[in-house]
């Protein structure tokens, strides 16, 4: 990467989102804007090799996509401008080229997070808008990452923002009474995202790594755009419990790009730096909650029992006792069966095995669960140690039918050939 190229994706990923954000709450015209954001880093590739990079690179993609909307407003205008686009013009012209100060609760980019994952959209375009908007992900990035046409994704795409015009969303951050409950389906969208990179479905590999990173970064602005609000703890949670996985990514896999699970996991790989960040992170979230009366939410609960599995200098050290107990916390405020599952294999492995099946085959007769194939992996996992290798057999199998992807299928193998050799001995 030259230096050139190495400044554009330096000022890509720190300026994209807030000179997006500016363009579409002063022109309402969210095409309008990515075009003219695009051009200004077109025009950076193309003049930046000869005149040199500008000792402010921000201020200078600002200049040229504000003047490139002005410009394109102009043109498309008739002799008589309708009131509303000469101050739509004005607005422009007078934009500063630099954000006045630090992000705060009016700040542009956080109500476009805001407009990008409002609920009267569907999940899947919030995803997509949030990532073609916010993070700046092209098109055809976000369709390979979702698995669909670059067609598709586009279809996708204007159809978001359609509904936005038709439906009249406000490009805001909403009102005190609604932020909590809009915040909430904000971290939603960010997690969906980060779950989709960590533990990609219908793909070949384990990961993507792009949409974790994007999540992770998308995270960070928000706790930083929250900051002082009652919202930032659960903000902080998540970045945190998000940290506390990534921190594993070089573990996940061994030299063969199979499945290591966090049990058999060398430590040592950890990213120690992130950890400790995470932590510290968590340890603020409890502070400030503290500070704003803000009761324990989920994505902290969450992250506190990711720090458990992380605090352990081995699997067998780990605090099973306190993970089961924050997964029946967090059952109270976020049940679902995945949540109940996870509490299972924690009583597993602090009370036996047979204590943690029964909870399983309790789930499993409540077909809660049918099509997620970490429930029969669990199950099976719990026969292999209770030794009973023939029924840990079939759920082998049945999980290895469900599982997403190559990798998956790989592991549950390879368990699969374990089990099918200790019952033919």
């Amino acid at each position: 990467m030259t230096e050139v190229q190495a400044a554009i994706t330096a000022a890509s990923a720190s300026e994209s989102a807030r000179i997006n954000a500016t363009l579409i709450r002063v022109t309402g015209d969210w095409s309008l804007a990515e075009d003219c954001v695009q051009d200004a880093f077109a025009r950076a590739m193309a003049d930046w090799p000869a005149r040199g990079i500008p000792k402010n690179p921000g201020a200078w993609i600002t200049t040229v996509a504000k003047n490139r909307a002005i410009d394109r407003l102009r043109s498309a205008a008739s002799e008589k401008r309708a009131l509303s686009e000469l101050a739509i013009l004005s607005e422009l012209e007078e934009l500063p080229e630099e954000p006045d100060g630090g992000p705060t609760l009016d700040d542009d980019r956080l109500r476009l997070i805001y407009t990008c994952c409002h609920p009267a959209l569907p999940m899947e375009g919030r995803v997509a808008l949030t990532l073609r908007t916010v993070a700046g992900l092209g098109t055809n990035e976000i369709a390979r990452a979702f698995l669909v046409s670059e067609s598709t994704m586009s279809k996708r795409l204007v159809r978001a923002r359609a509904k936005i015009k038709e439906a009249g969303i406000p490009y805001r951050v909403p009102p005190p009474e609604l932020l909590g409950e809009r915040t909430a389906g904000v971290l939603a969208v960010l997690y969906l995202m980060f779950n989709e990179g960590y533990s990609a479905t219908g793909a070949d590999s384990l990961t993507r790594d792009p949409l974790v990173k994007e999540a992770i970064r998308l995270a960070r602005l928000l706790v930083s755009l929250l900051r002082s609000s009652p919202q930032q703890p659960e903000a902080l949670g998540l970045l945190a419990l998000m940290l506390f996985h990534h921190a594993r990514r070089r573990s996940r896999l061994d030299d063969n790009g199979d499945i290591v699970t966090l049990e058999d996991q060398d430590r040592t790989l950890w990213d120690t730096a992130s950890v400790t960040e995470a932590s510290g992170l968590l340890t603020t979230a409890e502070r400030t909650a503290v500070e704003h009366g803000t009761p324990p939410g989920s994505y902290r609960i969450q992250a506190a029992i990711a720090a458990c599995h992380m605090a352990a200098p081995e699997f067998d050290r780990t605090d099973f006792g306190r993970v089961a107990s924050l997964y029946e916390a967090l059952s109270r405020i976020a049940p679902s069966p995945v949540v109940e599952l996870n509490r299972a294999v924690a009583v597993a492995m602090s009370q036996g095995p047979a204590a943690g099946l029964g909870l399983i085959e309790e789930l499993d007769q409540k077909r809660s669960l049918d099509g997620y194939y970490l429930l029969p992996a669990a199950k099976a996992d719990l026969l292999r140690r209770l030794g009973r290798t023939t029924e840990a057999n079939l759920e082998y199998q049945r999980a290895q039918a469900l599982a997403p992807s190559d990798t998956e299928r790989r592991y549950l193998n390879k368990r699969l050939a374990e089990t099918t050799l200790k019952e033919q001995k």
